[in-house]
């Protein structure tokens, strides 16, 4: 929902950012990987019961290289396998988080944890087979920046989810009832996204 707002925010600095790492020879592949590894180890510490300040910044630089490979990769040269990488590493950063929360205390955050991986399963499914569709009917958007992939608009989007995973590393008592709470909400993301395939595509 807020990605949209967010581009005419972020993209003229990561584009400058993008611009000055392509022109000292960084690949954009390079920058999603870094991106993937901060994230990794923001779930880490998580894993092993840290918090705070030290695993927002963790989560906060991960994400600014997510920005910053798509600027590389414009101002360096687009690959498809780059826009391929950048996905998976999205979706292994995003599982990575929720899952390091059920390894902190499987008791406590079980079952919370797990319907949050369902629902991002499901928003997933929903986000990539529409974009696997629009690609093959040559539909084009840059409403959520320029993509590799078409990206539909959604009441929750990567800047809402960045939001919740700072505010669950910053104060990890309320992840169960966020979790909940987010995980309905991607599902109505989800059924949100259903309709507009159902009536884009039919």
């Amino acid at each position: 929902m807020l990605d949209g707002l967010m581009r005419g925010v972020i993209d003229a600095p990561l584009n400058r950012g993008g611009r000055w790492l392509a022109a000292r020879g960084t690949s954009a592949d390079v920058v999603t990987l870094a991106g993937l590894m901060l994230g990794l180890a923001a779930a880490a510490l998580v894993a092993v019961g840290c918090s705070g300040l030290e695993v927002a910044a963790l989560v906060m630089a991960s994400r600014l290289a997510d920005g910053l490979d798509g600027a590389v990769a414009r101002a360096g040269g687009k690959s498809d396998f780059g826009g391929y990488l950048d996905i998976v590493c999205d979706f292994a950063f995003y599982g990575a988080i929720p899952l390091a929360f059920v390894l902190a205390d499987p008791a406590a955050n079980g079952a919370a944890g797990a319907f949050l991986l369902a629902s991002f399963y499901v928003n997933g499914a929903t986000f990539l087979g529409y974009a696997v569709l629009a690609e093959r009917r040559g539909m084009e958007t840059s409403s959520r920046g320029e993509k590799s992939l078409y990206f539909t608009a959604g009441l929750l989007e990567g800047t809402e989810t960045i939001l919740f995973f700072l505010l669950i590393v910053m104060v990890p008592e309320v992840f169960v009832p966020a979790a909940w709470v987010f995980g309905a909400l991607c599902l109505v993301t989800a059924s949100a996204r259903v309709g507009l395939a159902f009536r884009t595509f039919r």
